[in-house]
């Protein structure tokens, strides 16, 4: 009595998020102009600023880095079809952003479907390719050899995690499908299409403006676009109160409040990560649109019982890189040492 009582108010609750799951057309519209217009401005004021000073170019790339993320934002709603009614309008602005972010449209939207049908599910993970929404378990960790768990160790760190391999993921990896199934005809093209239309783009800046010019300008906005479109993808899973759980006894719902998280942020960073930290209200519901999030939380009271992680917290998780089991919780490799001292 009590497992079906618990079935009917989680499927309560998902109806109750069915009204927020319809794009607004005037939002979806001044969404486009309040996220492409301040980045192209300030793309033009970092080209500017580097025939003055690479320092000056080099600065301006972080705000301006920041802006590109609010753009993925868009191309991810996009790929939910959440942005827009209409599937072609969605197709093709999400297109339109993967030559700016450099993440190919199709490809990866069919592949983080793949992401929204396994999170947080111990018996369903990635084969490996994806370190940041997957780990491994302690025991799986102690059975590797040495040294694979030195690699573990090494591509868990959050300088490389963080920092290293995002720009390599971005720039040079989504290059190439090299994940992608040869069946999936369609999206392996798309890869090679977004890379000619960026290939296009950026001769074409490079005999406009220079190409040491376009260089200066454009690697370090990859970097930080990258280095906190990787974190927050990673600490949407991976925090300190997630729960994570074989399959017998994963539930799409429970998964959902439990395993992902609401990064509580100020007014101007939610805007600027197009809310993405209501990311429970997300997985419950990947076609509310991001403008709708918090619309959607404010009205159903189940989903403010969800304790909100701090930017501080949200900072910290970085380090978390294994599940236990035994204690169902993330840890660092910290507390595995002193666990394994303490034993």
């Amino acid at each position: 009595m009590h497992r079906s009582s618990d079935e009917a108010s989680q499927r309560a609750l998902v109806r109750a998020l069915s009204p927020y799951a319809k794009p607004v057309l005037a939002r979806s519209l001044i969404q486009i102009i309040t996220s492409f217009g301040p980045f192209l401005a300030a793309c033009a004021l970092t080209y500017w600023a580097a025939s003055v000073s690479s320092w000056l170019a080099a600065a301006l790339a972080v705000p301006t880095g920041a802006l590109l993320v609010r753009i993925f934002i868009v191309q991810h709603d996009c790929g939910h079809g959440s942005f827009f009614a209409s599937r072609w309008a969605n197709d093709i602005l999400g297109m339109a952003c993967s030559v700016l972010t450099l993440v190919p449209y199709a490809n990866w939207r069919r592949q983080h479907a793949g992401h929204h049908g396994n999170w947080n599910n111990l018996d369903r993970r990635e084969s490996g390719a994806d370190i940041y929404s997957a780990c491994l378990t302690v025991a799986e960790y102690r059975a590797l050899p040495r040294r694979e768990r030195l690699v573990y160790r090494l591509t868990r760190h959050p300088a490389i995690a963080h920092l290293v391999l995002p720009t390599l993921v971005f720039t040079l990896l989504y290059r190439v499908p090299f994940d992608t199934p040869k069946a999936w005809r369609f999206e392996r093209w798309t890869v090679w299409a977004t890379d000619a239309a960026i290939i296009g783009l950026f001769v074409g800046m490079g005999l406009l403006l220079g190409f040491g010019r376009v260089a200066a300008v454009q690697l370090p906005m990859v970097v930080v676009a990258s280095s906190i479109g990787v974190w927050l993808f990673a600490l949407q899973h991976r925090f300190e109160t997630t729960q994570w759980a074989r399959q017998p006894e994963w539930n799409y719902v429970t998964a959902a409040l439990n395993g992902s998280s609401y990064l509580h942020l100020p007014k101007f960073l939610q805007w600027l990560t197009g809310s993405i930290g209501f990311h429970n209200i997300h997985h419950l519901n990947p076609r509310v649109p991001n403008y709708r999030l918090e619309e959607c939380r404010d009205a159903v009271s189940e989903l403010r019982a969800t304790p909100p992680i701090s930017l501080w917290s949200g900072l910290t998780s970085m380090w978390l890189a294994l599940w236990d089991e035994e204690r169902r919780k993330l840890i660092t490799f910290a507390d595995l040492r002193r666990s394994a001292r303490g034993a």
